[in-house]
């Protein structure tokens, strides 16, 4: 484990990067926390919400302050920042990241920073919402939630344990796991629930009746679409950031859809009843599973 608090500088404020910062004050991880982002806004902001404690001026002067540095940008902005951190790491024991897509970063920076990757442990918190900007930090984000850090040979171990300590400070659950199996399991558990989302309230919206649509839907349908609600440009980031993962997860989806569809046409109520008790009985499992998980963490 890690002694003391520590100094932890964020490339990015947001709700992801602001909620961590809440938590490891809260916790006390955390003795100072400075950021920088590209909008001065978002600084401002975070400044005057006592998110963070000081604004760098740039990337490097943050690297030369701090003893741990949190990428936590959108996900198509994360290579050239990560570069620029882990080529000018200043103080720095770690860097860490909380982009949704793994493969494509790590391997520009074996590429372009192999000494700097040595340093860099990629991360990713399974948690978040459709809410988003630094007003929306919340310190509780993280509590019983899953961090997922993909580490490999080439990182070092003092640089795995201050990340795997940061991620605990903030409550969360941390498990490593390799880059390749981590994208393609959050593209068929996250991204691909979100295109669909997406997908089916563009469908609707785009319908002549949309207008008794929407009046009428009901629980089900606000449950299923919440996570349309979420930013856009965010996602557009991550569909395409993981494009090969996500294509291959639709394509299995949508051989699925067309056998019920196919159930549909035919009138094969069995085969539909078959396929909706399997669900069901994956589904039960599941929230079983989760419920159990909770009771421990608490």
């Amino acid at each position: 484990m890690t002694d003391g608090a520590h100094s932890v500088g964020f490339v990015g404020m947001g709700l992801i990067g602001g909620s961590l910062a809440r938590a490891l004050k809260k916790t006390g991880f955390a003795s100072s926390i400075t950021a920088w982002d590209h909008d001065p806004e978002a600084l401002e902001r975070a400044l005057e919400l006592a998110v963070i404690d000081d604004a760098a001026e740039s990337v490097p002067a943050l690297m030369d302050a701090v003893d741990i540095a949190v990428l936590a940008t959108p996900t198509l902005a994360c290579e050239a920042l990560i570069l620029e951190m882990l080529n000018n790491p200043g103080r720095a024991q770690c860097v860490t990241d909380v982009a949704s897509v793994k493969g494509d970063l790590y391997r520009a920076v074996l590429a372009a920073a192999p000494v700097g990757a040595a340093l860099y442990v990629p991360g990713h918190p399974i948690a978040g919402s459709e809410r988003s900007g630094v007003a929306a930090a919340d310190a509780a984000l993280f509590e019983r939630h899953r961090v997922i850090l993909t580490p490999d040979a080439n990182t070092h171990p003092r640089a795995l344990e201050l990340v795997h300590a940061l991620w605990a400070a903030a409550g969360a659950t941390v498990q490593c796991m390799d880059v390749e199996e981590h994208d393609s399991v959050l593209a068929a558990t996250s991204h691909l629930p979100h295109v669909l989302a997406y997908a089916l309230v563009d469908a609707l919206a785009q319908s002549p009746i949309r207008d008794d649509i929407f009046r009428f839907a009901a629980g089900g349908f606000r449950d299923f679409t919440r996570i349309a609600s979420s930013d856009p440009v965010m996602w557009r980031d991550i569909s395409l950031a993981n494009q090969d993962a996500l294509l291959a997860a639709l394509d299995d989806f949508c051989e699925h859809l067309n056998t019920l569809r196919d159930s549909i046409a035919t009138g094969d109520g069995a085969a539909l009843e078959n396929t909706f008790r399997s669900a069901k009985t994956a589904r039960d499992e599941f929230a079983r599973d989760l419920a159990a998980r909770d009771r421990v963490a608490s």
